[in-house]
């Protein structure tokens, strides 16, 4: 009887075929016998957590160590912040000086004032159609300043500060409301008179007149003022 012969040897390409026909098939769940209990799933590891060994390790690592401040090397031209700009305050002493020369209380209120009971005044070369115009609304109101209750100063700032809002603003007509008086030292209207003394002296102040009893009365008055991209001609 004669020997079997050996069985032939797998080359490596038959072993390389068989190793990528068993990755490509999917896993197979393990099979448990019925009644049998499932192996428990492997729970998943604790954080470690740092012993005083560790610890102690860490600070002879470090140990010489510095904090990083802020860098002693100034940054490029390019990168460095532009310095703040200086608050103007002289500017601002200056112009709130030109408005308190620009309205005197010098000025003789009587001989510039036209004698309508109502006290209205109108700018040499302003039609007296545009006092009349004035009374009877024929501008819309386009903001208002209460200056009631303000001391004299306080006011004549405050007024001069708003007619220069106004121009930038290019509002037409405005309320000035100055108060009757009645709570004032011997219950005279100081303030009323003023007021109507600095608006004569402000050259963007074509006319003004005393307000319609809806609109403030004798409290108030309604300023007409000049354009801003032109001069006023009779209203």
């Amino acid at each position: 009887m004669k020997p079997a012969a050996p069985a032939p040897k797998a080359s490596s390409q038959d072993a390389l075929r068989d190793l990528r026909r068993r990755l490509r098939q999917p896993p197979q769940p393990a099979r448990t016998k019925p009644g049998s209990t499932p192996p428990p799933i492997a729970a998943a590891p604790a954080e470690s957590v740092p012993t005083s060994a560790d610890r102690a390790l860490f600070r002879a690592a470090t140990a010489g160590a510095k904090v990083l401040g802020a860098s002693i090397h100034p940054p490029p031209p390019g990168l460095q912040p532009a310095p703040p700009k200086p608050f103007p305050h002289q500017s601002l002493r200056d112009e709130r000086l030109v408005l308190l020369e620009a309205m005197s209380d010098e000025l003789d209120l009587d001989h510039l004032l036209e004698t309508d009971a109502a006290l209205s005044w109108r700018r040499e070369g302003v039609g007296s159609d545009t006092l009349r115009k004035l009374r009877r609304g024929h501008w819309t109101i386009q903001n208002e300043i209460d200056l009631h209750g303000l001391r004299r100063d306080e006011a004549r700032e405050a007024l001069g500060q708003f007619l220069r809002t106004a121009l930038q603003r290019e509002w037409r007509c405005v309320r000035v409301i100055h108060g009757k008086g009645l709570s004032s030292p011997l219950r005279e209207p100081v303030l009323k008179h003023k007021v109507r003394s600095w608006l004569m002296q402000r050259d963007e102040v074509m006319a003004y007149v005393q307000a319609r009893p809806s609109d403030g009365g004798a409290g108030a008055l309604v300023v007409l003022l000049r354009s801003a991209r032109r001069t006023e001609r009779g209203g």
